[in-house]
């Protein structure tokens, strides 16, 4: 298999990927890792999207976890306050002493918004607020999950699309 560096691609057919959490539209809180950034331009890339998970991660509601969301240092603190307007209660992620630091050397702020009502817009606020790179809400990404149960794996199709093994509809 050749590797190619990612900034020299514009489409990828396929990405593959883990959730923290999932609903049944199939939109999903991701970024525990701390890449939710640069998982949202894989899967933005991708012409189809998988996610994997196991039977703890399929939940009727988002927002029993945090939702993850990269802002740029210098705006930490305007960022913090505007988060916490938006409804969410805004935790700095630190190791040990000091802030976490994604691949791009920005900050994680991670956002209990309790159990979220509209999905979408709580993502296009996150979005619109100044110093907000990226955030972990993925909307409309993931076609499909594969999720890992007792009785074996369990396909879920987004409900507005269906995909065939070979991509086809």
């Amino acid at each position: 298999v050749r590797v190619i560096d990612f900034a020299d691609v514009d489409t990828i057919d396929l990405a593959i990927d883990g959730v923290d959490e999932i609903d049944p539209a199939l939109r999903a809180i991701k970024g525990g890792g701390g890449a939710m950034l640069r998982e949202k331009i894989v899967a933005s890339a991708a012409r189809r999207m998988i996610a994997i998970a196991d039977a703890s991660k399929p939940v009727a509601r988002l927002g029993a976890r945090p939702v993850p969301v990269e802002v740029l240092p210098f705006a930490r603190a305007l960022a913090m306050r505007r988060l916490g307007e938006l409804g969410a209660v805004p935790t700095l992620r630190m190791v040990g002493d000091a802030p976490y630091r994604t691949d791009q050397g920005n900050i994680v702020v991670d956002c209990d918004f309790g159990l979220i009502g509209d999905p979408e817009r709580i993502a296009a606020a996150l979005q619109a607020l100044p110093g907000v790179l990226g955030h972990g809400l993925f909307i409309g990404e993931i076609h499909v999950i594969y999720v890992g149960t007792l009785r074996g794996v369990e396909r879920h199709d987004r409900p507005d699309v269906r995909l065939s093994v070979t991509g086809v509809a």
